[in-house]
Parts: structure tokens; sequence; C-alpha cells
């Protein structure tokens, strides 16, 4: 078909410059139209202009970051709808099982057990959190009060979810989105041969990443040798001007087998993170006082410090801490439950396989 066209063309601007005798384009018209046909034919292609290509890569690497957040938002949703479907499910056949409606099961297992909230209960919410809140007690003690009975209600729903599906085989098909991301040769703990590997983008400077210290210890304490944890490197120079340099400082004392060391003091010293103070974190853990600072003062560790910005940065991060768990993207200072959740999927994963 493109063939017949191409040769109809040809044969009608022939004629047209015998009967005018004159140069009239037909050969930029004919090939802006194979162009077209070439691109028509070639899924790659999305676009002509003349008789220039644009191809679906070149478009895809230019709008990279927004594609890699819709694929997020999809998987969020559809992960969300399957966890919704799957408690339908639970809740109909524990229905069924005893024989009652599901209204009459959310009412014994999860409405009867919520229990009031007493006026103790928000004097004391109250009274913890006053400092984040502005207003009189009297103005928002509904508001208190409500959330503190949805907050029981979804702590009662989730352990008559969690013993459901204990008594029912659920299996989920749903395969999570994962971003590759190199892990060889970067400072880490735990097996390598794990099968549950946490990576972790982090700015020394930066406050909540030092919040979530105590939680990868947790979990390392917790899960042993079956979670790896691999640091990398993302200083955000626009809000932390020591960050940089105290990644650099880090891979210094790695050199000397003492990078977790370093780490470790950093996130405990993050106001004391000036190349001085740096090098003397350094010589308060025993490390090689004329060797560390030569490789400090020299910046040998730059170029790697931002070759894990690029890849954290190719990877979707675009703020700290943030975790890739096996490649499952987790942002920020997140809760121990949060990381579990991910890791006991992953285990089961890992398992099942």
């Amino acid at each position: 078909m493109e063939d017949t066209r191409a040769t109809s063309r040809t044969l009608a601007c022939a004629l047209t410059l015998t009967l005018v005798g004159g140069v009239i384009g037909c050969d930029s018209d004919l090939a802006a139209e194979e162009a077209e046909a070439g691109a028509q034919a070639d899924v790659s292609v999305m676009a002509t202009v003349g008789t220039a290509t644009i191809s679906r890569a070149e478009v895809e690497d230019l709008v990279a970051s927004q594609l890699r957040d819709l694929d997020r938002q999809r998987q969020q949703v559809l992960e969300q709808g399957l966890e919704q479907m799957v408690e339908k499910k639970l809740v109909e056949l524990e229905a069924a099982k005893r024989g009652v409606t599901v209204d009459e099961l959310m009412e014994a297992e999860v409405d009867s057990k919520i229990g009031e909230v007493t006026d103790a209960d928000v004097d004391a919410f109250y009274e913890e959190n006053k400092a984040r809140i502005p207003q009189p007690k009297e103005q928002v003690a509904g508001q208190i009060r409500d959330y503190l009975s949805q907050q029981r209600g979804a702590e009662v729903r989730k352990t008559l979810m969690d013993g459901l599906r204990a008594s029912y085989a659920v299996a989920s098909y749903l395969e999570p989105l994962r971003m590759e991301v190199d892990t060889d040769g970067f400072p880490g703990k735990g097996s390598e041969d794990a099968p549950v590997t946490i990576v972790e983008f982090s700015d020394f400077e930066c406050p909540f990443c030092s919040r979530v210290v105590p939680t990868l210890e947790r979990i390392s304490e917790r899960y042993g040798d079956q979670v790896r944890i691999v640091f990398r490197q993302f200083p955000l120079d626009n809000l932390h001007p020591n960050a940089r340099k105290a990644a650099e400082a880090s891979l210094c004392a790695e050199e000397q087998g003492k990078f977790w060391e370093m780490h470790d003091a950093m996130f405990a010293n993050q106001r004391q993170l000036q190349v001085a103070q740096l090098k003397r974190h350094a010589g308060e853990l025993g490390l090689d006082a004329g060797a560390f600072d030569e490789c400090l003062d020299s910046g040998r560790h730059a170029a790697q410090v931002q070759a894990d910005v690029d890849a954290g940065a190719e990877a979707g991060v675009t703020g700290t801490p943030a975790f890739l768990i096996n490649g499952r993207f987790l942002s920020g200072a997140q809760p121990f439950e949060a990381f579990e959740k991910v890791i006991e999927d992953e285990l089961r994963r890992a398992a099942g396989s």
C-alpha cells in the first residue's frame, strides 16, 4: 500500500515537471511522505517533523520522572484496590462460616470493641500533643474524640483482618513496581545472600535521616541475615551545606574499614559536620589521621558521591531518606511497621519462589 502511494506520487511529480518545466519541490514532498510512511511502519517512532523522526525512547527520556510518578501512583491505586477486595472477600467468607450477615459480623468484631473515648482520654491526648495544637482544648475536644475513636476502630479492624488472613489462604499475584539500582561495592551490612536488600539514599545532615537510624537498627536485629542494608549518598546541597563533604568523609572512613562507625558518629552529631569537625570525629574513632585528612582534602570520593546522587535521581529519589526494598520504593522516615510490611511480603515471595 505504502509502496503504491510512493510510486503514484513519483509519477505525478514527473508529469507535472514535464508539463510546466520547472522545479516545484516534489523531492521534498516525496521525502516527507516517505518519512511518514516509514514512521507508521516503525512503532518506535512517535512523530515526524519533515524528514526528521522523534522516537518513543527520546520522549520517554524527556518525561522519565513524570512517567515514574505515574507508574507509582498507578501501583498504589492497584494495591489499595486489591487490599479492599481481599478484605471484602475475607469478611464475606467469615460471615458465611458463622451464619451471620457482614454487618452483624462487623458489629460484633469491630464496632462493639472500640469502646467509649472518655474525657480522660481526650485530656491525655491534648496534653501530649498541645505543642502542635494551637487551639484551646475546649475547641478541639470533639475532633480529638472522633480521631481517637477512628484510630481505635482501625486498630480493632486490623486485628480482625490479621486473624482472618491467618485463617484463610490469601495469595497475591500483583507484582510490585520495582526500580533497579546497583548495590555492588557500596557500604553495606548483613549477608550478601540475604533475600531482602534495602538500599538507603541518605544525607548525613538531614534530621529525618537520623530519626530512621534506630528503625534500621531494629530491622537488622529482627531479621538478621534475611535483610541486607546498603547505604548510598544523596546530599541535599540546597538544604544542607555540609552534607556533601560529610558523605565524602564516610567513604574516607570506609577506606579504613570504619564506614558504619563514622556513619553513627555523624548522625549523632549532625551540627558538627564541618571539615575540621569531621577530622576530629575520625580521630576519636581511631582512624589514621594523616590518611583520612589526605583523603578528605583531596576530594577523592567526590565523583562517587555524585554518582550516587545521579543513581538516586534516576530511580526517582527527590528527598531523603529514601529506600528501595528489593527495588520497591519507600520514602521518608517511616516507622518500623512500614518496613516490616514490605519485608514480610518479600520474604513470603522469596519462600514461594
